[in-house]
């Protein structure tokens, strides 16, 4: 049993619907983060993903139910919602809906000086994440003007500048090409070695199970399974209601395991390179 320390975020009967609109986005959710995590949240278009991260932000309201972040209750003041957005980032599915300074430094710098820091903190913080992220040589282009992946590495810098403890990206590579792709997964990556919890939106089964700690399915707004990767990944009932297929890894498992060509007692692989190990 977790004591409440090890949780960063905790969803209690947490219901939304969106203004005529029927049925509800989400629909009595319960779940809890554990920190530090990486959660990959998968489900259909509609399941709910995305307006629990607006709940999560506090861009979002619930019409019910309670969200904690590091235990406190989230308060919709100005106040307590400048609180939740200096520890709880979000990342859009598409940049251009939070980019819109005229220069990729205003850009990075705008969140940091909102949130009430002098100007010698914002720029020593800034020039660290433009280093970090790697974007030093477009800062001073407008921010209309990148690429796609360009915009989306300047949409996670407008956050980590923040220094946030948790970071939710919604399809973050959604309409990248595969350069691009691995240069937001890298970053990804560095952010969980930061230490910082990261919660993510993907369609790619594959890459939530070599990835996630966690797997979160969604379906009609509810958590319908939450585990492990193996756990989750395993649960065919549970991947068909969440319009979701076995990962590739796990497919080809069963197959030589069924083929005798791996011991019945070999363990699930964490990715096809330990399955290849294996044979």
């Amino acid at each position: 049993m977790k004591c409440d320390e090890d949780w960063v975020i905790k969803a209690e009967n947490v219901s939304y619907t969106y203004d005529g609109n029927n049925q509800k986005a989400l629909n009595g959710l319960n779940l809890k983060i554990r920190r530090g995590a990486k959660v990959a949240f998968m489900g259909g278009n509609g399941s709910g993903k995305s307006t629990f991260f607006l709940c999560l932000n506090g861009i979002r309201r619930p019409d019910e139910g309670t969200i904690y972040i590091d235990g406190k209750p989230v308060e919709y003041t100005r106040k307590g919602l400048l609180d939740v957005r200096s520890k709880v980032g979000i990342v859009f599915q598409e940049p251009d809906d939070q980019l819109f300074s005229a220069s990729v430094y205003e850009e990075i710098s705008f969140g940091i000086l909102n949130l009430g820091a002098d100007e010698d903190t914002a720029r020593r913080e800034v020039e660290r994440v433009i280093e970090e992220l790697e974007i030093t040589p477009f800062q001073d282009r407008p921010a209309h003007a990148l690429s796609g992946g360009q915009k989306k590495q300047v949409a996670i810098a407008d956050i980590l500048v923040m220094h946030p403890e948790v970071m939710i990206l919604d399809e973050p590579a959604a309409a990248l090409d595969p350069k691009h792709t691995r240069k937001v997964q890298e970053i990804v990556d560095r952010l969980s070695e930061k230490g910082i919890t990261v919660l993510m939106a993907t369609h790619d089964i594959d890459y939530a199970y070599a990835w996630a700690d966690e797997i979160v399915l969604m379906h009609e707004g509810k958590v319908i399974r939450q585990g492990t990767p193996a756990q989750v990944c395993t649960d065919r009932q549970a991947l068909e209601e969440a319009s979701l297929e076995l990962p590739v890894v796990v497919k080809i498992y069963e197959r030589l395991r069924e083929k005798a060509l791996i011991p019945e007692d070999t363990p699930l692989p964490g990715n096809v390179e330990e399955l290849i190990e294996e044979l």
